[in-house]
């Protein structure tokens, strides 16, 4: 694969995937199409030696996995770690607004998101439905409306002279998303939205809507930014590029060692979930698949945690240690904090630049100022779960958190080869 094939397969990705109901099922269609069985938690697993496996949870993370040609308890396993969620605006369980003829949703906020860039942007809305269908079976779907249906409208600067100054977001009254004008006598309700919107998408007809978990989203697509190119610009590129870079690195791989991706739900709010990073997941496949030999296996391997890093932002400089500030197009930044919020050794951190030196490819490091507070990633809370040595890596960006980010449109290619020769390595530890 090379860098533009690359970049354009990426955004496609990224448009195909709104919601991590959507990313999965993306990711399920490509390991599908690449010959990888899925594996159903419910039932006994035959794991073949050589074959590519995956297995979902909750329709929203999903762990694949090739088992190599060696006995994985001596050949240990060379794991990749992101997550499938982003935070975003989600649609509450009666959501119904209706002010003055404007028909509105209620929406929580899910993770630490960046208000401001929500308002005056075309919003779109998909996730997952689970309904009552015409023969009484209860289940999910997935939806996506595909194009802009609502729109959360500033206030005018006349009617908030300080809105330059000293404007604040209140989340419960100042959010609901405009959907559109309905006469007061109209009864109409979100399920009917979402019924007739089924039909319209796949031909499904239900006879209720029984729950949803729905997000708005960006309808602008993702896009190179730059008189040269040289940026790309999206919704949810953290973390669904380094999910990307993952899937295509496995993909892509020899496949005669043990490499794994897993891309778990929930990191935006803290990974206790069933699904979650500090849940039982990746324990429970590991587990199947090495059974006796599960910690002989994970003696031997390294976890990368692929997460995005804060890039050197020129308006900002003052926000990053002047000795540890990456910049955008030179290279992944490998993320240090020896407080632990990253899991970053200098043993892990050592064999990924070894392997990035031996491809000729740039690299760069991260710490955060030492007055600040530091983020955090799946990588600490797999590593304590597994006791497996990880290291905590990540493409720098700008604007981490808001409704639309940006990356550099050359360092997803160089983390992806390192990634895949990482995969494919004889030996790790």
């Amino acid at each position: 694969m090379e860098h533009t094939e690359f970049n354009n397969d990426l955004i496609e990705f990224l448009n195909a995937s709104p919601t991590p109901w959507h990313a999965v099922s993306t990711m399920k269609s490509r390991l599908d199409d690449a010959g990888f069985q899925q594996l159903d938690e419910r039932e006994e697993w035959a794991l073949e030696q050589g074959r590519g496996h995956y297995a979902i949870r909750n329709g929203s993370s999903i762990i694949a996995f090739r088992t190599g040609k060696n006995d994985v308890a001596t050949s240990g396993i060379r794991m990749v770690g992101a997550h499938t969620d982003s935070p975003c605006l989600k649609v509450k369980p009666n959501p119904e607004i209706r002010r003055k003829g404007f028909f509105q949703l209620g929406v929580e906020v899910y993770g630490g998101v960046l208000l401001n860039p929500w308002f005056d942007r075309d919003l779109s809305l998909a996730g997952r439905v689970t309904v009552l269908d015409e023969d009484g079976k209860v289940r999910d779907t997935l939806v996506d409306f595909r194009k802009p249906v609502a729109i959360i409208p500033s206030l005018a600067i006349h009617l908030d002279r300080e809105a330059n100054s000293n404007r604040s977001v209140n989340a419960q009254t100042d959010l609901p998303p405009v959907v559109m004008q309905l006469p007061e006598t109209d009864t109409t309700s979100f399920a009917d939205l979402l019924r007739e919107q089924l039909i319209s998408e796949s031909g499904l007809k239900t006879r209720k809507v029984l729950g949803y978990e729905l997000s708005f989203y960006d309808a602008q697509g993702a896009s190179f930014v730059g008189l040269r190119q040289e940026f790309l610009a999206s919704a949810r590129l953290d973390n669904l590029l380094s999910c990307y870079i993952g899937l295509q690195s496995l993909l892509n791989t020899s496949g005669d060692e043990a490499a794994l991706l897993v891309c778990n739900d929930h990191e935006e709010v803290g990974s206790m979930s069933a699904e979650g990073a500090q849940g039982p997941f990746l324990g429970a496949v590991l587990e199947r698949w090495c059974g006796a030999g599960k910690g002989r296996a994970i003696a031997r391997s390294m976890m990368i945690s692929a997460d995005n890093a804060h890039g050197v932002h020129p308006n900002f400089m003052d926000k990053h240690d002047e000795n540890h500030g990456p910049i955008l197009n030179q290279g992944p930044v490998i993320k240090v904090n020896h407080n632990q919020r990253y899991a970053t050794n200098s043993r892990s951190a050592a064999l990924y630049r070894h392997i990035s030196d031996e491809l000729g490819l740039p690299h760069q490091t991260f710490v955060v100022r030492s007055d600040m507070g530091c983020g955090s990633t799946i990588g600490p809370l797999t590593a304590g779960n597994l006791g497996v040595t990880t290291l905590d890596i990540g493409v720098p960006q700008f604007a981490m958190h808001s409704i639309r980010e940006m990356i550099g449109s050359q360092d997803g290619y160089t983390l992806y080869q390192v990634l895949k020769e990482f995969m494919q390595r004889e030996e790790v530890f």
